[in-house]
């Protein structure tokens, strides 16, 4: 139950990192620095969300699935 909290939640910051380089791409005036970051954060926890479903399933935290 913990593996699937962390997953959605994990997924929600990704969500609010996206959304938040849309309003820094719209709003900032600059070369977009904000942007650039918020959008590396959002690619990082992609990468991180990933591996940690690789290891899940790796370790049988991840149930396989019954056909």
């Amino acid at each position: 139950m913990i593996f699937k909290v962390v997953i959605v939640l994990v997924l929600f910051v990704i969500i609010a990192s996206l959304f938040s380089a849309l309003y820094f791409l719209a709003k900032d005036k600059d070369a977009g620095v904000r942007t650039a970051k918020a959008l590396t954060l959002r690619i990082g926890l992609s990468i991180v969300l990933f591996a940690f479903l690789l290891i899940g399933y790796y370790f049988n935290w991840i149930p396989h699935a019954s056909v």
